[in-house]
């Protein structure tokens, strides 16, 4: 069943938190840009690896970002302060309330933010909505994001993924971030990707360091591929 929130938007809400894979998608119907959803934790780094993708891929992609915050625009405000967009290309949410509800729960307010963007851009290829942070359940409605990327970082400790959760298990992309940090709190990157690895079966995981490569070019070169995907389909 697909619910209509009385925007003119539908979307599944069959979010099953026992499932041991992503829930199915499709590709985004024809003339609509592509969604990529960015979440995870809270001081995970969702914000610089969505800078970083919008310096690696802004010459060659034309696309926008939506960021949510609970209560303010913090998010939005540092990445147009750091230049890599437009400011007309940045929308922000503020959700109110838990950021699962925003991009999970009730997608309207992101579907509206989206909607701005197209209207302004209406060009764009690629939509990039970061969540707010939240905790290892917080995953993206399908009717909002056609894949999603899961954030979790070194300074949480290595034994995040082991501790599972849809967001570590089911995301179409795990990235493990801020790797350079592993020694001085102690994580082993061995058993941190090794347990991700093992949480995820064939699903894709990626450990790097921002510091050491600010335009994240394994996950950009992800990106790529999904977009090249879409363009094939």
């Amino acid at each position: 069943m697909l619910p209509d929130h009385g925007h003119g938007h539908a979307h599944p809400v069959g979010f099953d938190p026992t499932a041991a894979g992503p829930d199915p998608h499709t590709a985004p119907p024809r003339g609509r840009p592509f969604r990529l959803g960015i979440g995870g934790p809270v001081g995970s780094g969702k914000t610089a690896l969505t800078a970083a993708l919008c310096r690696a891929l802004g010459q060659e992609v034309d696309l926008a970002v939506v960021t949510n915050d609970i209560y303010t625009t913090e998010d939005a405000d540092f990445l147009r302060r750091a230049g890599v967009l437009d400011a007309d290309r940045v929308e922000a949410v503020q959700t109110g309330a838990c950021p699962h509800t925003a991009i999970r729960d009730d997608i309207t307010a992101n579907l509206d933010a989206v909607d701005r963007l197209e209207e302004r851009h209406p060009g764009l290829e690629l939509v990039i909505v970061e969540s707010g942070g939240d905790n290892l359940t917080a995953v993206f409605s399908r009717g909002l994001a056609d894949k999603q990327v899961f954030v979790v970082d070194v300074a949480g400790g290595d034994k995040v993924p082991r501790k599972g959760g849809p967001g570590v298990t089911t995301a179409d992309l795990l990235v493990i971030n801020k790797v350079d940090l592993a020694e001085l709190v102690g994580a082993d990157m061995e058993v941190m990707v090794g347990d991700a690895h093992r949480m995820r079966g064939e699903l894709p995981v990626i450990a790097q360091s921002l510091t050491r490569t600010p335009n994240a070019p394994d996950v950009s070169a992800w990106v790529r591929q999904c977009l090249k995907a879409v363009v094939g389909a």
